[in-house]
């Protein structure tokens, strides 16, 4: 087997429920890339967010962050933007301002709530960012948001949201279910946006074929991702559509699965 690019989804893959890296998860990772392997980020998170995580590794190559609309680099190139425009941003928010649903949106980087509640500030936390409250400002915010984020009580909640989301705005948006510790999203995007968009980008600028590619993922926004792989993982605490496309299933994000799996393929590298 030739592998030359591993993409790992955060929340529920590469991190714990402590929202930490394991030591033997780290190794593996860096064992990997001085390998000559290049080992990338592929989550919903934001850049800065991300960013963190990679400098801890010590990797240096392009992140796919917000699902794939922010393609950007841990030194800062930026390879790929595709925002929300404003005006239907401001739609979204209308319909969940009329539902009194949670959410939040992200410009420049820049993560805006409505007010520091405790939903807005266990995100931060999970983040490792600050979050700005604007009042009822937020549902009217100027500028193209890289991606908004409905927080649910439940998932039955988040289910709603998907269901009102799809009948009010149908194709023109990217709506995705992902989980967190304690926590269920609703990713909004732009509706050209995914991460296995951006993945096959990457992969095509690195001159690396698709069965080259693991991918690595838990959540309904990594369903692309895996679909982009020629080596698709799932891990075992993944919703059943990721598992459906994966020709692996490893341990969980609990029991050290992206570890298990990496040390597997660097097992079978000639």
């Amino acid at each position: 087997m030739s592998l030359k690019l591993i993409a790992i989804d955060l929340d529920g893959t590469l991190l714990n429920s402590k929202n930490a890296i394991s030591p033997r998860t780290e190794t593996a990772i860096r064992r990997a890339a001085e390998s000559g392997i290049v080992v990338t980020i592929a989550t919903g998170r934001m850049y800065r967010s991300a960013l963190t995580i990679a400098q801890k590794l010590g990797l240096d190559v392009p992140l796919i962050t917000y699902n794939g609309a922010l393609v950007r680099s841990v030194s800062g190139k930026t390879y790929y933007h595709r925002p929300i425009p404003e005006s239907l941003a401001h739609k979204v928010m209308e319909l969940f301002k009329g539902m009194g649903w949670y959410i939040q949106t992200y410009l420049d980087d820049t993560l805006y709530v409505r007010s520091l509640d405790e939903k807005a500030k266990a995100y931060a936390v999970i983040a490792g960012v600050e979050a700005v409250p604007l009042g009822d400002a937020l549902y009217t915010l100027e500028g193209e948001p890289t991606k908004m984020l409905g927080i649910a009580d439940s998932p039955e909640e988040a289910g709603a949201m998907c269901e009102s989301l799809k009948t009010d705005f149908g194709t023109k948006l990217f709506i995705a279910i992902s989980q967190a510790p304690n926590a269920t999203y609703v990713e909004i995007c732009h509706p050209e946006v995914s991460k296995g968009k951006a993945l096959a980008m990457l992969a095509q600028n690195l001159s690396i074929k698709k069965e080259e590619i693991m991918a690595i993922g838990d959540s309904g926004n990594d369903v692309s991702l895996l679909d982009a792989a020629g080596i698709p993982v799932a891990m075992a605490n993944a919703r059943s559509e990721v598992k459906e496309r994966a020709s692996i299933i490893t341990k969980s994000n609990d029991e050290d699965g992206v570890a298990l799996v990496i040390e597997s393929a660097l097992e079978a590298c000639p």
